[in-house]
């Protein structure tokens, strides 16, 4: 996964969030509201909201599994390469370091 899909799916969840609060707000609103286009309208928003909030869930979730697919990985790969990741890890902190002393 790139760094700027992680970013834009964060970005979504966020949103999502956001988005769900709103509604929520709104439902809270408008409760007093009476008639039965307002009661519909409250009842399908709240079913999307479940929905929405169902997708976050699932979406953290995944988001939880591919992490630690990720981190199981690396974890094999140094342990099957000790003195290739310590090269890695050593060319990676030399070009950091010369980056930050640039400045």
């Amino acid at each position: 996964m790139t760094d700027m899909s992680a970013v834009h799916k964060d970005k979504l969840m966020d949103d999502l969030r956001v988005a769900i609060a709103d509604a929520e707000e709104l439902l809270r609103m408008t409760a007093d509201q009476s008639g039965a286009g307002a009661a519909d309208i409250r009842s399908r928003i709240e079913a999307r909201m479940n929905q929405a909030k169902a997708d976050l869930v699932y979406l953290q979730e995944a988001a939880v599994a591919k992490a630690k697919a990720a981190g199981h990985a690396t974890d094999e790969f140094v342990h099957e390469n000790p003195w290739k990741s310590i090269g890695i890890a050593a060319g990676i902190g030399l070009v950091m370091g010369m980056l930050v002393s640039r400045r």
